[in-house]
């Protein structure tokens, strides 16, 4: 009797040890972002005041580690595993979430046709303009809409109202032009000071976290997201959404609220990515 209960004990401990590795693959990857109301900080920009479904978005931006895996090549300048990857466009990085999803046997979130040029982009630098769609019923890996990803780096229902994600102080949580040197630098903003002080991207999750945990959503790189750019003075879809800052720009590129916008098909050495989930 007594081997019996130890046996029933020991499948029960095998058992909850194998869902807790099944979560906490998931979870240490990807954090979770409880739905709620949401108004964007920029209001007068854009409409942003929704409601949003609660969703998983990634802890860290998509280092190069990750990159490689599923893509084979490195576009990075700034070589290393634990570095987000950068010298991506908006293309590439739809491309790697269709693809990570494929690899994890997951729906793909994008169709995306390459042979029939996107009419509604308007960019006449954008030599690319592959059409892409999104499965509404998919489970696979996207890029966050500009509103999703503004309400995770706000700290979403634990929000404490910060100006920048995580804090008021953007030195605690955001690699940007003053501090992804040698030494820190003063004064107005110069690119000749920030080659001369080898800026570059930083290990990523070495800053302070935000409210959900999630870092580097101030600074390091920019980040993609779904959106087209859009405002009352350029209504047509001819940029896509950038957020965050990164480690060229300004202080002021660092708050939560900024818009940034990009040629879908740019790429640069401060352009990142990170990745969402449905729940």
């Amino acid at each position: 009797m007594r081997k019996l209960v130890w046996l029933t004990l020991i499948v029960m401990v095998v058992s909850l040890s194998a869902c807790s590795a099944g979560n906490s693959q998931l979870n240490d990857d990807l954090v979770f972002v409880e739905g709620g109301a949401f108004k964007s900080g920029k209001p007068s920009q854009i409409n942003k005041n929704e409601t949003l479904a609660s969703f998983y978005i990634g802890k860290y931006e998509v280092t190069q580690k990750e990159w490689m895996e599923i893509m084979g090549e490195n576009p990075s300048g700034f070589k290393g595993d634990d570095l987000p990857v950068e010298m991506v466009s908006w293309y590439d990085a739809v491309e790697y979430c269709n693809q990570k999803s494929i690899k994890e046997n997951l729906k793909p979130y994008y169709n995306i046709d390459k042979d029939n040029l996107d009419t509604n982009n308007h960019n006449e630098n954008d030599n690319i303009k592959w059409n892409v769609t999104i499965n509404e019923d998919a489970n696979g890996y996207r890029l966050p809409t500009e509103a999703e990803w503004e309400y995770a780096a706000s700290g979403g229902q634990e929000s404490l109202n910060y100006t920048y994600s995580g804090s008021n102080n953007p030195d605690e949580v955001a690699w940007y032009w003053v501090n992804a040197g040698d030494n820190i630098l003063t004064g107005d903003w110069s690119w000749p000071a920030i080659e001369s002080n080898r800026n570059q991207t930083k290990k990523v999750g070495t800053q302070k976290a935000n409210e959900l945990g999630i870092y580097d959503m101030s600074g390091n790189v920019r980040e993609w997201c779904w959106d087209w750019y859009s405002d009352p003075e350029s209504p047509q879809q001819s940029w896509r959404v950038v957020k965050g800052g990164g480690w060229i720009g300004g202080v002021n590129n660092n708050e939560i609220a900024f818009r940034g916008k990009f040629d879908a098909n740019g790429f640069g050495p401060d352009q990142g990515f990170r990745i969402v989930r449905g729940e």
